[in-house]
């Protein structure tokens, strides 16, 4: 095979060689960047992330539970308040008493 005969082999090589593998390139990119875009979340932090989910959830729970406590402790000491002072101006001497 002499040198007239090699660079057109090539040439005609390297164009099949482009024509095939730039799509399967391409397609390769294309299955890498959508891998991408939906990460997998490995099955041990799921579940951690499941339990601490959990825990939040119940610690939202517990402070309602306390900030309701609150409100009805504030809510008897200010009637308890309302109810004294009526019950201390009924109680007092009047000022114009003879």
């Amino acid at each position: 095979m002499g040198p007239e005969i090699v660079v057109p082999v090539a040439g005609i090589v390297m164009i099949i060689t482009l024509a095939i593998g730039v799509p399967l390139a391409r397609a390769y990119a294309r299955s890498l960047d959508a891998a991408s875009k939906f990460p997998q979340i490995p099955h041990e932090v799921a579940a951690r992330l499941e339990r601490m989910e959990q825990s939040l959830e119940a610690v939202a729970i517990e402070i309602e539970r306390i900030s309701e406590g609150q409100r009805f402790t504030t809510k008897l000491l200010s009637e308890g308040n309302r109810s004294g002072r009526q019950i201390g101006a009924a109680n007092a001497p009047a000022d114009n008493a003879p």
